[in-house]
């Protein structure tokens, strides 16, 4: 018998494109100022890039920590509430209180270390958030809707980028840095009722002490020790071309982060632009991007295939690039400026797009949140190796060979590329899942 009136996710399209959208433009409220807005308020205000870079690898390292917490989701959960959802509600309530404590830092350009350390741990919720909410999806979202969910959610994520970095920009300007960090802590407070009040599974409970149950497909999914999660993960990504697939995430991720870090140190300081300049142009590229991909994005994956796209953004990245290299008399050219970012935006994210698609369709679900964690983790890592590379290559180099390092790794990533076979990790999943029913049959005839 029902509990509620509400379909759960497992059993609502709608509702599940809903829950995601939601959940991941919770993700970009932070993010639109954390890895943008500030850091184009630090250079406007002269710190230095070796400063900024610190800040921005300060944000980035907890997305790297995504790893320890992910075993922990799989492993633990309050199963009457859904695998991830618990996890999900904590998330949500962490990024809200951490962004509280940002907003109050005293002082935050002259008191950098707490100033890094806030924004450490407003990362770490949205990190926290992001590995519940991947290992929901890869939970409930069917094979057939993955590709079309990841546009709808990296899309999303992309809208709240830009929306929090032109709002919390203008908001910084106008009144001050504690009330544009409250406005985030307001909006995230606001996303955080939709999956208070939707189930992962009907009949679940909404909060501990409503009525409600397990589901037996959670049950069955639900890993009961430690041993049996890390020899499941160890198998499935020890798979040649889940390594693969890893070091393409390491690169890709790494690199746009590179270039998003570096952009506002490039307009600030050697074109001239101003903080608010930057901000409003990259917050219009990054929401015709995010729109971009909620609308096509995940229909290109579908209708042409995801090596194909991806080789197909890979090479618009490549060559975008190396025009603005090569032609530097035009870079006082401000429309010339807006095209190089609104293309680029676009690219990431329908790259993106693809990227996270072919990581959901190669896991194993009984791992979910671990092994797309893993992969995401690792992609992380890229962000902060990348990032940490500003400081050294401005430093010894010119602005145009910076800017080149960037078309070489995404090249690099392209070439991996041509070697990843994504049917046959899919059929290797399904023989290790096989394997792994006929182990647990053996040992259930053992036992009688």
């Amino acid at each position: 018998m029902r509990t509620n009136t509400l379909p759960s996710l497992s059993e609502n399209t709608f509702l599940r494109y809903f829950n995601f959208i939601a959940l991941y433009f919770a993700q970009g409220v932070p993010e639109g100022m954390l890895f943008y807005g500030i850091p184009a308020w630090m250079a406007m205000n002269g710190k230095s890039p070796g400063e900024i870079a610190g800040f921005a690898v300060a944000c980035g390292l907890p997305w790297s920590f995504k790893f320890i917490v992910a075993p922990m989701m799989d492993r633990y959960t309050f199963l009457p509430m859904g695998r991830k959802r618990p996890w999900v509600i904590l998330g949500q309530i962490g990024l809200i209180v951490s962004c509280i404590y940002m907003a109050y830092v005293p002082d935050p350009l002259n008191n950098l270390n707490q100033f890094m350390i806030a924004g450490f741990i407003v990362s770490f919720f949205g990190a926290f958030q992001d590995v519940a909410t991947d290992g929901m999806a890869v939970d409930v979202i069917p094979i057939d809707q993955q590709a079309r969910a990841n546009g709808l959610m990296w899309g999303s994520k992309m809208v709240a980028i830009s929306t929090t970095l032109a709002l919390g920009t203008w908001l910084l300007n106008e009144y001050n840095f504690t009330v544009s960090i409250l406005t985030l802590a307001t909006m995230i407070g606001i996303i955080m009722l939709v999956p208070l009040f939707l189930r992962e599974r009907q009949d679940e409970k909404i909060v501990p002490w409503t009525a409600g149950t397990a589901s037996i497909e959670n049950k069955k999914m639900q890993l009961t020790n430690w041993t049996a999660l890390l020899k499941s993960l160890y198998s499935v990504f020890s798979l040649r071309n889940s390594l693969i697939l890893a070091l393409i995430a390491f690169i890709t991720q790494g690199s746009y982060n590179y270039l998003d870090v570096l952009l506002p140190i490039f307009t600030v300081t050697e074109l001239g632009w101003t903080n608010l300049d930057y901000s409003q142009v990259y917050a219009t590229a990054t929401l015709i991007g995010g729109i971009s991909g909620m609308v096509i994005g995940g229909f290109l994956i579908d209708k042409f295939g995801k090596k194909r796209m991806m080789n197909i953004y890979f090479f618009c990245l490549v060559a975008s690039t190396l025009t603005l290299v090569f032609i530097k008399s035009y870079w006082i050219n401000a429309t010339f400026i807006y095209g190089f970012m609104l293309l680029f935006n676009i690219m990431n994210v329908f790259a993106s797009i693809g990227l996270f698609a072919i990581a959901m369709q190669c896991c194993w679900k009984k791992v979910s949140a671990s092994q797309f964690t893993l992969y995401m983790t690792i992609a992380n890592l890229g962000r902060i190796a990348l990032a940490a590379l500003i400081g050294p290559i401005k430093e010894n180099f010119s602005w145009e060979i910076t800017l080149f390092v960037f078309a070489f790794f995404i090249a690099l990533a392209w070439l991996l590329l041509q070697f990843l076979n994504i049917n046959q990790q899919v059929k290797s999943v399904v023989r290790l899942e096989n394997k792994d029913v006929q182990t647990k049959a053996n040992l259930t005839l053992v036992k009688v």
